[in-house]
C-alpha cells in the first residue's frame, strides 16, 4: 500500500469517503491505514462504519481481528476472524490467525481444522481464490465472468462448478446451479461440500424429495457425524416429518447436548407441532448455552403468545448495547426486544427496536420499490383480456388447488387453519412451486430481458400450458396427505395469478385482504425467514400494499368474478358468514369443524402457527393504532385515497 507510506495513501482515499462516506473498499483501506499509523480509534470508527452499511463485508471483520490482536484483546480477535472466514471463506489470513490463537489456546484440533482450511484454498488456483473473493462480496458478474472463463479452459474442474453453481444461487438460475452441482457430484461423489450446496439448491426449487435423498446420502455415509444428522433432520421437517426430525435432533443434543443450533431448529419444529411449552424450554436452552444466540431469543417472540420475563429484557438490552454481537443476532435480538416491550405498552421503546431491525435488514436486503413497480406493471400491461380469450379452454383442468394470495401478515393462516380444518382439504402452507414456474418461463436472460415472463405467457401452446399445470399438480403432491382438495397459501403468488389462471384455469383464489394500516404495520414489525423485503420500511412496505391493490383490481377487470376477496375484519366480526361464503366459493359442504378452526392439529409453519390454534379474537383488528404517532411515513405512502377506501381516514 504505497511502500507503506501509510499517510499518502490516506491522502488519496478521502476524497472517495467525501464523495461517497460509504465506500466499503475505501473504508476499509482506510481502516489498514490507520492500524499501521497506531491510530487505532480512527480504525475502529471506519470499521463500524463498513459494518453498518455493509455486514456482510468479510475483509472487514478480518482486519477487525487484526487491530484486536494489535491491542492484545485476542479473544476477540479470535471472534473477527471466525465471522470474517464465515462471510468470506477464502481468507487465508484469518484461517492461518484462527490456527496461532488456538494453538495458543491450547485448543490443537481446532487449530488443526483451521489450518487445513487455509492450504485448501492456497492450494486453489488463484482465479478460483478471486472468484471466491469477488462472490462473497457480492460482485456477481465479474466472479461470473471470471469463473466462466476458468472453466472455458479447464471444463471439469469440481470447485470452479462448484462456485459457478453457487452463482447461479444467488442469481436465481437455480436450474443450472441443480444440474452443475448434480455433474460434479457424478466426478467427484466423496466431496461433502457439493452434496451439502446440492441440498440448499434443491430446497430452493422445491425438490424435496430429492434434496432429503441428499442429506440421507451423506447422514448414512457417516451416522454419527451431527452436522449430516443436522442437515437430515432440517429436510425431514421440509417434507413434513418432524417426529423424524424431533428424534435426529435429540439423537445430535445426546452427543453436543448444548448445541444452540439444534437447540433452536428443535424449538422450531415443537412449535409448528403446536407442542409450545416444549419449543420454549428449547428455545430457553439454546440461549442459556449461547446468550447471544440471536436466534433462540425470536423464536420465543416469534410464538408470538410468549411474553419475556423480566431478566430476559434486562439480558436482551445489556446483549443489544454491546459492541460484539453478531449482525444477525443483533437483527434477532432487536426484533426480539420491540416484542417486549409492545406487551408492555412501552410503545416508545418497542418502535425504536422494530426502527433499529427493520433499518439492519433494509441494508442486507438492497430491495428497491422500484424494480417491483416495474414487475408488477409488466403483469398489468401483458396478461390483458385479449390473453385469457385467446388461451382460454387450455391449461390442466385439475380443480385441486385453492391458492390464498395477498400480502403476508393479511390473515391467510387464518384462512388457510379454516380450510385446513375441512374434511377434503389438506392445509400444504406457504407451497413456493409458481415462483419457481415463473423463475423457470423468465429463463437466463433476466438482466438484459425483464419481461421475456410474462410476455411468454402469450407463445405457450395448449400443450405447454397444460405440461406446467400438471407439472405444479405432481411437484406438490409431496405436500397433501390424501384430501381431494388443497390450499397453497404462498402470499406473493398475487403477482402470478395470470399464468395461475392460464395453467390450472379451475383452480380458486382467494384474496386475503387487512386494513392497509394493520396490514403493513403488522408486516413491519415480522422478521421473516427470507424474502419480503419490502417489509423493512414503512414507506417501502406502503408502497408496496399499494401497488398490490392496483394488480388485484386489474386481475379483477380481466377475470371478473374468478377472485373471492374475504376481508380479515369481516371474518373476526362475524366468522359463520365469512367461513359459509368461502367454502361455498370453493365448492365445499358447510362442516362445523371449519368453525372451530383452532381445535384442528396440524403442522402451522407460519407466524401466526400459535394464534391459529386459538378461539377468534379481535384484539389484532386495531393494533396498530397504538403506533400511530411513529406511521406517518406509512400513512403518506399509503396515501388518503386508499386509506378513506378502507373506511378509517387518516386519522
Amino acid at each position: 500500500m504505497y511502500d507503506s507510506r501509510f499517510e499518502a495513501a490516506l491522502e488519496t482515499i478521502r476524497p472517495v469517503l467525501d464523495a461517497s462516506p460509504d465506500h466499503a473498499d475505501a473504508l476499509y483501506m482506510q481502516a489498514v491505514c490507520a492500524r499501521y499509523l497506531k491510530r487505532y480509534d480512527e480504525a475502529r470508527e471506519a470499521l463500524d462504519r463498513i459494518k453498518r452499511t455493509a455486514p456482510d463485508f468479510g475483509r472487514a471483520f478480518q482486519e477487525e481481528g487484526h487491530l484486536l490482536r494489535a491491542i492484545g484483546d485476542n479473544d476477540r480477535a479470535l471472534t473477527a476472524y471466525q465471522r470474517a472466514c464465515r462471510f468470506n471463506p477464502a481468507l487465508v489470513a484469518s484461517w492461518q490467525a484462527q490456527a496461532d490463537l488456538l494453538q495458543t489456546a491450547g485448543r490443537p484440533a481446532e487449530a488443526g481444522n483451521a489450518t487445513a482450511q487455509a492450504e485448501r484454498i492456497t492450494a486453489l488456483p488463484r482465479e478460483l481464490v478471486s472468484v471466491t473473493h469477488l462472490l462473497h462480496e457480492g460482485k456477481l458478474l465479474k466472479a461470473e465472468k471470471l469463473c466462466r472463463a476458468f472453466l472455458q479452459k479447464t471444463p471439469h474442474h469440481v470447485e470452479a462448478m462448484r462456485l459457478l453453481a453457487e452463482l447461479g444461487n444467488r442469481f436465481g438460475v437455480l436450474e443450472d446451479a441443480d444440474f452443475l452441482l448434480e455433474s460434479a457430484i457424478g466426478f467427484e461423489p466423496g466431496n461433502t461440500q457439493l452434496r451439502l450446496d446440492h441440498i440448499q439448491v434443491l430446497r430452493k426449487r422445491q425438490k424435496f424429495t430429492a434434496a432429503l435423498e441428499q442429506a440421507k446420502h451423506l447422514y448414512d455415509s457417516a451416522p454419527d457425524n451431527p452436522v449430516f444428522k443436522s442437515h437430515y433432520a432440517i429436510e425431514c421437517m421440509q417434507t413434513g416429518s418432524y417426529d423424524a426430525a424431533l428424534r435426529l435432533f435429540d439423537e445430535i443434543l445426546d452427543t453436543l447436548p448444548n448445541d444452540p443450533a439444534t437447540l433452536t431448529s428443535r424449538g422450531h419444529a415443537l412449535k409448528t407441532l403446536g407442542r409450545q411449552d416444549e419449543a420454549i424450554a428449547s428455545y430457553r436452552q439454546a440461549f442459556a448455552s449461547k446468550p447471544d444466540h440471536g436466534d433462540a431469543w425470536y423464536g420465543l417472540a416469534n410464538l408470538k403468545t410468549y411474553r419475556f420475563t423480566d431478566d430476559e429484557i434486562a439480558a436482551m438490552q445489556a446483549l443489544e448495547a454491546g459492541p460484539d454481537l453478531a449482525f444477525q443476532d443483533r437483527v434477532h435480538i432487536s426484533f426480539a426486544l420491540a416484542k417486549a416491550f409492545e406487551d408492555r405498552d412501552e410503545i416508545a421503546q418497542s418502535f425504536g427496536f422494530y426502527e433499529k431491525g427493520n433499518t439492519l435488514k433494509r441494508i442486507q436486503a438492497r430491495y428497491t420499490t422500484e424494480q417491483m413497480e416495474e414487475e408488477l406493471r409488466a403483469q398489468a400491461e401483458i396478461c390483458t383480456e385479449d390473453l385469457f380469450a385467446a388461451q382460454a379452454g387450455k391449461g390442466c383442468p385439475d380443480a385441486d388447488p385453492i391458492f390464498i394470495v395477498g400480502l403476508p401478515r393479511a390473515g391467510s393462516t387464518l384462512l388457510e387453519q379454516i380450510l385446513a380444518s375441512h374434511s377434503q382439504v389438506d392445509g400444504t402452507l406457504e407451497l413456493p412451486n409458481i415462483l419457481a414456474l415463473s423463475h423457470r418461463l423468465r429463463g437466463r436472460q433476466r438482466l438484459s430481458n425483464k419481461t421475456r415472463y410474462p410476455r411468454i405467457l402469450h407463445e405457450l401452446t395448449a400443450d405447454q400450458l397444460t405440461e406446467l399445470g400438471q407439472d405444479y399438480i405432481d411437484n406438490t403432491r409431496i405436500y397433501r396427505a390424501g384430501a381431494p382438495r388443497f390450499t397453497d397459501k404462498m402470499p406473493n403468488n398475487f403477482r402470478h395469478i395470470g399464468l395461475i389462471k392460464l395453467i390450472l384455469p379451475n383452480a380458486r383464489i382467494i384474496d386475503a385482504r387487512r386494513h392497509p394500516m394493520a396490514c403493513c404495520f403488522s408486516g413491519f414489525k415480522q422478521l421473516f425467514a427470507e424474502g419480503q423485503e419490502f417489509t423493512y420500511g414503512l414507506e417501502e412496505i406502503g408502497h408496496y400494499y399499494r401497488n398490490y391493490v392496483a394488480l388485484m383490481d386489474h386481475w379483477d377487470r380481466v377475470l371478473p368474478g374468478q377472485i373471492l376477496r374475504v376481508n380479515y375484519e369481516d371474518v373476526v366480526a362475524d366468522l359463520d358468514s365469512q367461513v359459509r361464503r368461502l367454502l361455498d366459493f370453493c365448492g365445499l359442504p358447510f362442516e362445523q369443524a371449519c368453525l372451530d378452526f383452532h381445535a384442528t392439529e396440524r403442522a402451522v409453519r407460519t407466524a401466526s402457527s400459535e394464534q391459529v390454534r386459538q378461539p377468534i379474537f379481535d384484539s389484532g383488528v386495531a393494533q396498530w393504532k397504538k403506533f400511530e404517532p411513529h406511521l406517518a411515513p406509512l400513512k403518506q405512502a399509503l396515501g388518503e385515497e386508499l386509506l378513506a377506501e378502507a373506511g378509517q381516514g387518516t386519522s
